[in-house]
């Protein structure tokens, strides 16, 4: 059997790249999709998890209340680069909610929404330093310092 040049450079070419996709697939997501911490401020609230977007732009997102970790939300989007994105969640305590988001980058964004609890903001794949400007804080409340457990704490 005849070896073809051209043939072997492009498998060799087809291997490479599976390869590279691999290697930078973020940990515990699918090879086409990547996950990123959410932050989130519910009436009031501090609530943090994740969110994992897909390449055709869907995702879904999945939030606890720090203060009560029982009471957790999960939810679906669909996004795209020049429209921003819109989803909803369903909370363990029957309360829903609806919101859309911006992209600051592929991996990176900010959001506003409403629950039945009252407003919701957000930002993903940002520090809380970075999220504040996106997000409501209560009133007279900040961000506890960086290094520690991310918690709601008084100005």
């Amino acid at each position: 059997m005849k070896s073809n040049p051209a043939r072997k450079r492009l498998t060799v070419l087809i291997a490479g790249c599976i390869c590279l996709a691999g290697a930078i697939t973020p940990v515990a997501a699918g090879p086409l999709s990547s996950k990123r911490e959410v932050i989130a401020i519910v009436n009031g609230e501090l609530f943090v998890g994740e969110a994992e977007g897909h390449l055709n732009g869907a995702g879904t997102i999945a939030i606890y209340a720090q203060r009560n970790p029982a009471l957790t939300c999960i939810g679906e989007f669909t996004s795209s680069a020049i429209a921003g994105g819109n989803g909803n969640m369903r909370c363990s305590d029957g309360a829903t909610a609806v919101f859309h988001f911006e992209r600051l980058t592929a991996f990176r964004g900010y959001g506003a929404g409403t629950s039945s609890l009252g407003s919701m903001s957000f930002a993903y794949g940002l520090t809380a330093e970075e999220a504040t400007p996106y997000l409501a804080l209560p009133g007279g409340k900040k961000f506890s310092p960086a290094g520690t457990k991310l918690t709601l704490i008084d100005q």
